[in-house]
């Protein structure tokens, strides 16, 4: 049987693999405008601009729509604050630098992705309520995780954790508000 510290050392091991890779590497000029669109994207702005939309525009749904997206996104902070307190994990960019991405954490740690929480929160409840834009959204909430390992704030692991959560968070308050 796997023990909890051999796990957390298997994944580490990993974790850090990637991270000097995507440190090291000089992404081409369009992956790093990509990269820093798609974090800034995450901080907020886009959910903000989607959810003024859907009070404005949303059609019969936008009630259901806006309720379940924002308590999964307001659930996954709270959850995402929670955790990183637990494990205080510290970032990849505070552990060796990056060759190129100058982009400053929101807050000390790492464990779990707070904008890969929200960015599937709110991909997976918008999702359930508009099965059009589903795909387009969670492509979105991709590029969002993605940038975050790209640009040295998170660990794969913390990305991925953060990922199930928020669509985790997504489905549930869809199901509470539909």
């Amino acid at each position: 049987m796997i023990s909890a510290h051999s796990l957390r050392a298997y994944i580490e091991t990993r974790d850090h693999r990637v991270m000097r890779r995507m440190h090291r590497w000089r992404a081409p000029r369009w992956i790093r405008v990509w990269m820093i669109a798609a974090t800034r994207l995450g901080d907020g702005w886009l959910w903000y601009a989607l959810g003024i939309t859907l009070v404005l525009a949303g059609g019969h749904k936008q009630l259901i729509a806006v309720e379940s997206a924002g308590a999964a996104a307001a659930c996954g902070i709270l959850l995402y604050c929670a955790i990183k307190k637990v494990f205080r994990r510290q970032r990849p960019c505070d552990v060796e630098p990056h060759c190129w991405a100058r982009i400053l954490p929101p807050d000390q740690f790492s464990f779990p992705s707070g904008h890969s929480i929200t960015a599937f929160s709110i991909a997976v409840a918008l999702g359930q309520c508009y099965p059009i834009v589903e795909v387009p959204l969670l492509l979105v909430a991709a590029s969002i995780a993605l940038s975050r390992i790209i640009l040295g704030m998170h660990y794969l692991s913390d990305v991925i954790v953060g990922a199930i959560l928020g669509s985790g968070l997504g489905l549930l308050f869809f199901h509470v508000f539909h």
